[in-house]
């Protein structure tokens, strides 16, 4: 496919904001699935290929997480179990199932976060005093995490804000880590989604590799903004962003 200079700057630029919002919170690929379709890409190619600069960013931002000393890593493996099995299965169902069901899969998960974070805030920002929970204490944290991979195997737009209940509501992590390990999380589904999709031929380089390279830079500067932010400073971005999810959803 071609893409002209103007629309792979575009890309660029769409890309930056996207990293910028996934690493704090979650649903850029609200902006760039919709210019990939725009681009003249079917649904379902533009959800693989997406996943090019949702792996890279991921990639990005963990490095500067890991480098702060923001990234916990006491309970990383079992985190990642349960998020890669969903993951799996998640990224096979995409690549069989219709992609009309994914606008009614995204606006209602969108809606059951922005409902979560209205009723019980502290699902997504638990007190800064109460000390995090290791997975062998909480079962639940299994059944989300392994929710939020399918999700974001199947999905991926608004992936973050899943992962951040199942971290956050569960472990009692606060949003700082949370977010750490959320990127953790994206890197193991999307890796195993990428090859998934690359055997469908599902993903076109191009465009992919043009919104990886603004989404690791977006990534890289919203790690250092993260660092220094409150805890209510992300709690609110995050509400937006959730907001913005439930638009984009129900208008697309």
């Amino acid at each position: 496919m071609e893409v002209s200079i103007e629309f792979g700057v575009l890309l660029v630029v769409l890309g930056f904001i996207a990293g910028i919002i996934n690493t704090l919170a979650g649903g850029g690929s609200n902006l760039t699935i919709p210019a990939l379709i725009v681009l003249g890409m079917p649904a379902e190619i533009a959800n693989a290929t997406n996943r090019v600069g949702v792996l890279m960013q991921s990639v990005a931002g963990v490095a500067g997480f890991r480098h702060h000393k923001r990234l916990e890593q006491t309970d990383l493996i079992p985190i990642l179990i349960p998020t890669l099995i969903g993951g799996v299965a998640g990224a096979s169902a995409a690549a069989w199932l219709p992609s009309s069901i994914i606008k009614p899969v995204l606006l209602g998960t969108m809606l059951l976060m922005a409902f979560i974070m209205l009723v019980k805030p502290s699902m997504i920002s638990p007190d800064a005093n109460e000390p995090f929970r290791m997975m062998k204490d909480t079962p639940a944290s299994w059944v989300g995490l392994g929710m939020a991979g399918f999700y974001g195997g199947f999905v991926q737009a608004g992936v973050g804000f899943v992962l951040l209940a199942a971290l956050c509501g569960t472990l009692r992590y606060d949003l700082v880590r949370g977010n750490a390990l959320k990127l953790v999380c994206t890197l193991a589904f999307t890796s195993v989604s990428l090859i998934i999709f690359i055997w469908q031929d599902l993903i076109l380089w191009l465009p992919g590799v043009l919104l990886a390279i603004g989404s690791m830079a977006g990534a890289w500067l919203a790690v250092k903004f993260a660092i220094k932010a409150n805890a209510s400073t992300l709690k609110w971005f995050l509400f937006l962003m959730t907001l913005v999810g439930c638009i984009f959803a129900y208008t697309s």
